[in-house]
C-alpha cells in the first residue's frame, strides 16, 4: 500500500474523534490535507477550525469551513494533526512545513490531541528527521552556534519564512533519548521562538495506517 493510501486510513480513522457543534483544531501536512479533505467530504457540522497555518486555512476556506481565531474560539476539545516522526510514547518532531510554533500553540489550548501518520513516521528513537527550530532572524547564526554545542548539526533552511516571520534551523544529526529535557534546553536559547520538539504536550492519541489499516495508540495517562 502507497503512504498517500495509508495517509487517508488515518485521517479516515481521526474523523470519529470529532463532535459536531465544536470548533476543532487543525494541523498542517500532507497527511492533515487528507484530514481535510475527508472532513469537507463527509459535511459534518463543525462550527469552525482553528487552523495552524495559511497553507490549511486556504483548504478549509476551500471546503467552506468556516476558520476561527483562536482568541475567540476558547479551549478547544480537539485537536488533529500529523508528525514528521512519532515513538510509542507519542512525543513528536514537527515542523516539516514550518508551522511548528502555530501547532504547539494549538496543541496546548486543546484537551485532545490526535496525531494521523503513517507507518514510516512510527520510530522507537526520535532524532532521524533533522528537528526543526524557529528563530528570530537576527539570532539564527548565535542559535546554530548553541545547538552545534547540544551535538546538533544546524542548517539554515533557505527561502522559508514562516508565517510568523521567522526562519527555520534543521538540526541534523540527533539521538534524541530524553525529548522532554531536549526540548526544555533548545527552548531557553535566546531567539529560539520555538523546537519542534512535542515531549510538553504529545499527542494523546496517535493513528497509524499501515499496510492492514489502522491501529490506535493511546497515552496511558491522558491530559485530564
Amino acid at each position: 500500500m502507497n503512504a498517500a493510501r495509508k495517509k487517508q486510513l488515518a485521517a479516515q480513522a481521526a474523523l470519529s474523534y470529532v463532535t459536531e457543534d465544536e470548533v476543532i483544531g487543525i494541523g498542517t501536512g500532507s497527511t492533515i490535507k487528507w484530514f481535510i479533505e475527508e472532513l469537507g467530504a463527509r459535511k459534518l457540522r463543525i462550527r469552525g477550525a482553528v487552523s495552524s497555518s495559511e497553507a490549511s486555512t486556504t483548504l478549509l476556506k476551500h471546503h467552506k469551513i468556516d476558520v476561527v481565531d483562536l482568541n475567540t474560539s476558547g479551549p478547544l476539545s480537539l485537536y488533529v494533526d500529523g508528525a514528521d516522526e512519532a515513538d510509542h510514547h507519542l512525543r513528536l518532531i514537527k515542523g516539516g512545513g514550518a508551522a511548528l510554533t502555530r501547532e504547539k500553540i494549538i496543541a496546548a489550548a486543546s484537551h485532545t490531541f490526535v496525531c494521523i501518520v503513517d507507518d514510516s513516521k512510527l520510530v522507537d528513537v526520535l532524532g532521524q528527521f533533522p528537528l526543526p527550530v524557529e528563530v528570530i532572524p537576527m539570532a539564527r547564526s548565535y542559535v546554530a552556534r548553541e545547538l552545534v554545542q547540544l551535538g546538533g548539526r544546524p542548517i539554515y533552511r533557505e527561502g522559508v519564512i514562516t508565517d510568523n516571520g521567522n526562519q527555520i534551523l534543521d538540526v541534523h544529526g540527533l539521538k534524541i533519548v530524553d525529548p522532554l529535557s531536549l526540548e526544555n534546553t533548545i527552548n531557553q536559547i535566546t531567539g529560539v521562538v520555538t523546537v519542534g520538539l512535542f515531549a510538553k504536550r504529545p499527542a494523546d492519541v496517535l493513528i497509524v495506517g499501515g499496510d492492514e489499516g489502522t491501529r490506535t495508540i493511546e497515552r496511558a495517562k491522558a491530559r485530564s
